[in-house]
């Protein structure tokens, strides 16, 4: 069975980092590519960060370039893929969700919901001003 587990959320204040995972079980991250969502209350779910099969491209949305990093495991059997968020800001706040979808490619991410075929439970962050 294919689950994706996050973990990593909580309260930060306003300039402060947090580091969530995203743990595989069922399959391994290299023939997945992988993406990071966040729904706050009231909007709609928005994509964040993603990142292909071989972890050599990755894509951000505007709002979190230069401030958050997506990582994959670097160990063979990679079934981890990280988000690293600094600098965190109150609109950050929100409910966020990894995803992945089959890519055979490598090279190849991800940048619609839609595309994706597996979603982790989410992990609440809350960034307090």
């Amino acid at each position: 069975e294919v689950q994706l587990v996050e973990s990593g959320g909580g309260l930060v204040q306003a300039g402060g980092s947090l580091r969530l995972s995203c743990v595989a079980s069922g399959f391994t991250f290299d023939a997945f590519a992988i993406g990071w969502f966040r729904q706050a209350p009231g909007k709609e779910r928005e994509g964040v960060a993603c990142i292909s099969s071989s972890g050599d491209n990755t894509a951000y949305v505007d709002s979190v370039k230069g401030r958050f990093i997506i990582s994959s495991d670097s160990d063979k059997f990679k079934n981890t893929v990280y988000l690293q968020m600094n600098s965190l800001k109150p609109e950050d706040t929100a409910v966020y969700y990894c995803a992945a979808t089959r890519d055979y490619t490598g090279s190849i991410y991800y940048t619609t919901a839609a595309e994706y075929d597996y979603w982790g439970q989410g992990t609440q962050v809350t960034v307090s001003s």
